[in-house]
């Protein structure tokens, strides 16, 4: 599934990629010429006609409904010069398409179904992941003549819209969940961005050295987080519905 999402993206994304002084490491991903990137697209199919059946075998028609709509997702947000991903604000709506792999592990692994509330979280962070990058690839989008939210926004409008969202998820686990550390890791988050925005960073692009600083810091916050969900299943049980 990584590879088709990453692999499709990076092929579309080949100009912009291009200028990205942040691309070709393993923080941020590669940066592959335009013959190595057309060589994986038969990958890539292989890959995924080796695995949907099986899935599709231990689980059913729901597999090919989850299926259906990833690949759905990803064609209209990399369909060429059309495609949502130069559609600003549309191409958040495409950020959903990462909760799919929810359901996907739900099915797979014969668990309990989780409740909406953390399908509208997972949402909100997919989103505000998606902007946190468009934000570190203002310039480089820009010199290759994309067009994302970012940058109509501008940084600070779109750190703005990050704040909101940061502040909002951290309200939200704390209502619906009733758990407090989580929600104050949110809130710490909405602390850092209220220093980045105001005293730190301000309006200034990051260096290459600060969104490798930045890359190594959330992923591992993200470990961490991953680890507390699983281990005290936050986000499986609701308290105020």
């Amino acid at each position: 599934m990584n590879f088709m999402v990453y692999g499709w993206n990076d092929i579309v994304d080949i100009e912009a990629d291009r200028f990205n002084p942040r691309k070709d490491s393993f923080l941020f991903g590669a940066k592959g010429t335009e013959a190595e990137l057309l060589a994986i697209i038969p990958a890539i199919i292989i890959v995924q006609l080796l695995t949907y059946p099986i899935f599709i075998y231990l689980v059913g028609w729901p597999l090919i409904l989850i299926y259906g709509t990833q690949l759905l997702v990803m064609w209209v947000y990399n369909f060429p010069k059309k495609g949502l991903r130069s559609m600003p604000p549309f191409e958040m709506l495409c950020q959903f398409g990462y909760v799919l792999v929810v359901p996907f592990s739900i099915y797979i692994n014969e668990v309990d179904a989780l409740p909406w509330q953390t399908y509208v979280y997972l949402t909100m962070f997919t989103v505000q992941a998606h902007l946190m990058g468009e934000v570190m690839d203002i310039e480089p989008d820009r010199n290759a003549g994309k067009t994302t939210t970012a940058t109509i926004l501008g940084m600070a409008g779109t750190k703005l819209i990050i704040m909101i969202l940061v502040l909002t998820e951290s309200f939200w686990v704390y209502y619906y969940y009733r758990d407090l550390f989580f929600a104050a890791m949110l809130f710490c988050g909405f602390i850092w961005l209220i220093l980045d925005y105001f005293i730190i960073f301000k309006n200034r692009q990051y260096t290459l050295k600060e969104m490798n600083l930045f890359g190594v810091g959330t992923n591992l916050v993200a470990l961490a987080s991953m680890a507390y969900v699983l281990w005290s299943g936050c986000l499986s049980e609701i308290f105020n519905s």
